[in-house]
């Protein structure tokens, strides 16, 4: 599942997003695949699930099932040490570890990706997806996204 990458981040593996929750292999020899969407409406896991499919494909497994699920409620805690590497890499301000109470706090005040100041401010909490936002930082002068902590 490594090689499956977000289709809006493409340097970061649905692994390392946290999106692939299990992968089960049944008596029968089924492989099932758990995903769980980044929000309700994201509008990339339809396209997640069929790069899922075709990975699995390209690998020679013909019996699957990727089922999509809210069972496991998706939040930014789950991307991997080396997801939050991918994305400062990437140019996105990685979201902030907590201890799943997102306060308004955490939501504005972003590490800039690009100089690792904390001299920073959210411009708009819409950012060109629903997990992003939009955030300045008055060292580097830079606009920089941040993806949301959730």
């Amino acid at each position: 599942m490594d090689e499956v990458k977000d289709p809006e981040i493409p340097v970061l593996s649905l692994n390392d997003l946290g999106v692939i929750t299990g992968i089960d292999i049944e008596k029968s020899g089924r492989v099932v695949v758990n995903m769980t969407p980044t929000f309700a409406g994201c509008p990339a896991m339809d396209v997640m699930k069929s790069d899922v499919e075709d990975v699995l494909k390209k690998n020679g497994i013909e019996n699957f099932f990727v089922n999509l699920s809210f069972e496991t409620q998706w939040n930014s805690n789950m991307i991997s040490e080396q997801g939050r590497a991918a994305l400062k890499k990437f140019g996105l301000a990685p979201p902030p570890k907590h201890n799943l109470i997102v306060d308004i706090d955490l939501i504005e005040h972003a590490k800039c990706p690009n100089c690792d100041s904390e001299n920073t401010e959210m411009k708009t909490p819409f950012g060109p997806a629903l997990c992003r936002s939009i955030h300045y930082c008055h060292d580097c002068q830079q606009a920089f996204e941040q993806f949301k902590p959730l």
